[in-house]
Formats: C-alpha cells, sequence, structure tokens
C-alpha cells in the first residue's frame, strides 16, 4: 500500500465520515485506525503501536504541535481575559453605533481579517473573538462569521510577504534559492487566493448567499444564528465582572500583534545579526507565536490591575476559561495531525509526487492547472498547506529551475501554494479550517459543509485563469478573466435567487 492511493483512504475515510454523521471526533479517529491497520498490514499489534505511540503521542510530543497548542491556550486565556474585563462588550457597543447594517459588519470582518495577516491561527481566533459580538448584533449567521474569517485567514496569508506563510514557503525553497523573494514574485500569480478576496466581498456587498448557506443565513435574520448548535458549550459562559473600555480590547491585540511580529524575528535571528526579512524567512513560527502571545498576556495581566479593571485573581480564574474554550480546537487538531502522520507513513507525499513528475513532460502549458488541481487533492486529503508546499515546490523547480528563465517555474510554484491553500479551505481536517470554526464558536461540520460550494466555485475559477496562465507570459491578463467569472457567477446566482422568489 505504500506510495499507493491507498495511501490517502485514511484520510479520504474521515472526511467523508464527518461530512455524513456531522461528527468530527469519531471520523478522524476512524480514518486514524484504518491508516494503522493499512500500515501494519492488518496485524493488531502493530496497528495499535503505530496508532497511538507512533501516533497520538508522536503527534502531541511534537515540538512544534506543543507549540501551536501552547499558542491556542495563551490567546484563550487573552480573550477570556478581554471578555471578562468588558473589552468586547464594549468594543460590540461601539461597533453597533458606527456598523449600521449587517453588510457592514461583514465588511468590517473582512478589513480586520485582512489587517491581521501575521498568522492564520491568529488571525481566525482574534477576529473571531472581536467580531462576534458585532455580526451576532446584526444577525449575521455563525457559519458565514467562519466563512469570512476562515477566507481572510489563509488567502491573506499565503499574499502577505510579512507572514508565517511566507516563512514556510522560504524555507521549502532548494538550497541556494532566496525563498522570500519566490514567494513575492509568486503574489501575482496566486489566483485562488485573490479571486477568493474577490468573491467574498461581492457576495457581501450583493447581499447574496447560497448553497446550505443560504439557510443558515435564513435562519438568522429570523434570529437563529447557529442553525446546527455546537456540540461544545464554551460560549463565553463567564459574567462580565469589569468595567473595561474600547482600549482594552484593542490594547491587547495590539500587543500580540508586536509580541509575534517580534517574537517571530527573534526565533529567526534577527537579534543576533540577521536582517529583517531573512529573520522574517528563518522563524520558527510556533517559537515566535508562543513568545509572543506569552509577553501579550504578562502584560495584559499588568495592565489591567494597574488600572484596576480586573483584580490579579480574576485574571487567574481567566486561565482555566481560556484553557477549556480552547480543549475543542485542540482535540481536533490533535487527531487532525495524527491522521496526517498516518498518510505520511504510508507515503501519500511520494505518491502525488510521482503523479507530477509523470504530468511534468507532456502538456506543459497546463501544468499550472494540473498543479493547481493536485496542490488542491493533497492539502483536502492531508489536511495541511505547510506539508503540501514542502511536497510540490521543490518538484516544480525541479522540473522548472529558476536559473533556466522558464516563465512557467513561478506560475507552477504559485500554482501549488493556490493549490494547497485551496484544499486546506475545503478541507475538515485543515487546522486553519478547525481555527475558524473555533474563532466563531460555530458548529465545524457546519462550517465545512457551508464553505465548499464557495471555496469551490472561486478554484473553478482559478483552475480556468492557471489555464490562461500557462499559454500567457503575464499574471494581469488571467487575473481579470478570473474575477470577471467571479462577478459573472455572483451575477447569476443573485439572478436566480430572484427567481425563484418570484
Amino acid at each position: 500500500m505504500y506510495g499507493t492511493f491507498w495511501a490517502l483512504i485514511p484520510a479520504i475515510v474521515a472526511i467523508l465520515l464527518a461530512l455524513i454523521t456531522k461528527e468530527v471526533y469519531s471520523s478522524l479517529f476512524i480514518g486514524i485506525i484504518v491508516g494503522g491497520f493499512f500500515y501494519a498490514n492488518f496485524g493488531f499489534e502493530g496497528a495499535m503501536n503505530h496508532i497511538f505511540s507512533e501516533g497520538l503521542i508522536a503527534a502531541l510530543a511534537d515540538p512544534y504541535n506543543v507549540g501551536i497548542i501552547l499558542f491556542l491556550i495563551f490567546l484563550g486565556i487573552i480573550v477570556a481575559m478581554m471578555n471578562k474585563a468588558g473589552g468586547s462588550a464594549a468594543f460590540g457597543e461601539w461597533a453597533s453605533a458606527h456598523i449600521k447594517t449587517r453588510v457592514g459588519a461583514q465588511l468590517a470582518t473582512v478589513v480586520l481579517g485582512c489587517l491581521i495577516f501575521i498568522d492564520d491561527y491568529f488571525n481566525c481566533l482574534t477576529v473571531g473573538s472581536v467580531m462576534r459580538p458585532v455580526t451576532d448584533r446584526h444577525n449575521v449567521s455563525r457559519a458565514k462569521l467562519a466563512y469570512l474569517i476562515d477566507a481572510t485567514a489563509a488567502p491573506i496569508c499565503i499574499i502577505a510577504p510579512i507572514s508565517s506563510w511566507a516563512a514556510a514557503v522560504s524555507a521549502f525553497a532548494p538550497e541556494g534559492t532566496n525563498g522570500l523573494m519566490l514567494f513575492v514574485r509568486a503574489i501575482p500569480y496566486n489566483y485562488y487566493a485573490l479571486l477568493t478576496i474577490v468573491m467574498m466581498v461581492g457576495l457581501t456587498i450583493a447581499k447574496v448567499d447560497f448553497g446550505p448557506m443560504a439557510r443558515h443565513e435564513k435562519n438568522a435574520l429570523n434570529g437563529d444564528i447557529f442553525t446546527v448548535q455546537r456540540t461544545d458549550k464554551n460560549e463565553d459562559s463567564q459574567a462580565v465582572v469589569g468595567k473595561g473600555k474600547v482600549i482594552d480590547l484593542v490594547f491587547p491585540i495590539v500587543i500580540l500583534i508586536a509580541g509575534c511580529v517580534i517574537g517571530m524575528i527573534y526565533s529567526g535571528g534577527f537579534f543576533s545579526g540577521e536582517n529583517f526579512v531573512d529573520a522574517f524567512a528563518n522563524s520558527d513560527a510556533s517559537v515566535g507565536l508562543v513568545l509572543g502571545s506569552f509577553c501579550a498576556l504578562f502584560i495584559t495581566i499588568v495592565i489591567y490591575v494597574i488600572r484596576r479593571v480586573l483584580s490579579f485573581s480574576e485574571c487567574m480564574a481567566c486561565v482555566t476559561e481560556g484553557f477549556k474554550a480552547m480543549v475543542p480546537a485542540i482535540c481536533i487538531l490533535a487527531l487532525a495531525w495524527t491522521l496526517k502522520g498516518m498518510t505520511d507513513s504510508l507515503g501519500a507525499k511520494e505518491y502525488v509526487a510521482g503523479l507530477v513528475e509523470s504530468s511534468a513532460g507532456s502538456l506543459l502549458n497546463f501544468l499550472p492547472a494540473i498543479v493547481f488541481l493536485i496542490a488542491c487533492f493533497l492539502a483536502f486529503a492531508t489536511g495541511t498547506s505547510w506539508g503540501t508546499f514542502g511536497i510540490l515546490i521543490p518538484i516544480c523547480l525541479h522540473a522548472f529551475p529558476l536559473e533556466s528563465g522558464n516563465p512557467l517555474a513561478i506560475v507552477c510554484v504559485s500554482a501549488c501554494m493556490a493549490g494547497a491553500v485551496c484544499g486546506d479551505h475545503c478541507s475538515p481536517i485543515s487546522d486553519t479550517t478547525i481555527m475558524s470554526s473555533a474563532g466563531a464558536q460555530c458548529d465545524h461540520i457546519a462550517h465545512v459543509s457551508t464553505q465548499l460550494p464557495y471555496a469551490v466555485s472561486a478554484a473553478v475559477c482559478s483552475f480556468l485563469a492557471y489555464i490562461v496562465a500557462g499559454f500567457v507570459n503575464n499574471p494581469v491578463v488571467p487575473l481579470i478573466l478570473g474575477v470577471a467569472a467571479v462577478l459573472a457567477a455572483i451575477s447569476l446566482i443573485k439572478y436566480s435567487a430572484k427567481n425563484e422568489k418570484v
């Protein structure tokens, strides 16, 4: 089974079960069990060892994963403190006075998501905690909020040169290649990210929704912002005890952003003599986010206590509240990481690499579109964008070396990045998708099922753009055609919705 299509079966089983049963924990675990038995050639003892010792325990012992879990915990505590201090409530009141419409609430979410481009995890949880009170007041469904968060997380990070994603792509570039420069040159060709933003803003302004999202939005207008209730009940249940102001929400977020940037460049050696660009390119996102979030937590506690917004004991009470709020996300992440380990041990990377290399010799001009589809499929099945980068970017640059001057090199690298983000955006086992559900406090499967038609629509338009990009040595022409396709799709959907009402 190693290095064959069977290597993808555990992830496919988990995804199908999650979509059918609407229950994510058991679906992921069944996928892990399938992978364990495949790896052990259906031997019971070997399967159990692989599932737990080499799977779940190894995933939770990985330093990078532990760093992400710590970051989530620190962020959860900060959010709990902001809520308890009254900062979130104060911002909600301020926003209610300035944001008068549902469209305004959704566009404000988009703008905030675009501004927080440092890291997708940070984006998801911060935007969610800040905008939930605002969108709730305007009866925007939690599923729509989760989509707006998700669509401004990875798609924004993948076109932001100063982000943990830029650092990841730079790290996957071959030795001797300026990874950050490669990332920057690929931005104009990243059609999925750009068209996702166009679709998100277009749907919001046109006031149109389709697929399962239309039912969620209709129910939200009638007062039911959930439609599908979450199975976990960590809905900011702590009472507001402080008389916080808007600054008590804005200040921790600003400190958090500054702390994460400083933490990331520190992990990349900025304070040891590296320049800013190289330090960011070489940064360890896990370490940087932990350092930044811990510093932000410490400073926030000090400021709250000095300003007497919260007492020290009230701040410490938020530690358990914040931890509890992150438990569902941590559980799903742990299972998703383990499932990824199962597919890796079965040779999923080698299987996909073989597919790409076999197609590189023929249909050269169609290769960007083919790479986009393969990256979509791999990221969807494995739930990881970064893992997809690591597999496909070296293959693309092996097929088209940068020094050869072939313009398809940059287009194919960008197609790989865009496809990885697209598959990540669609996949129920993606950590970014999980974080978006957690940030919006929306049922996870409800988020996946409502977002999927939107992501697939943007993916189809992107696929068409990459077909054109393979023949046109210009990033603008395919982008214009892609934008036109997105706007045409939105117009058609709105026209169809009007006819249905008539």
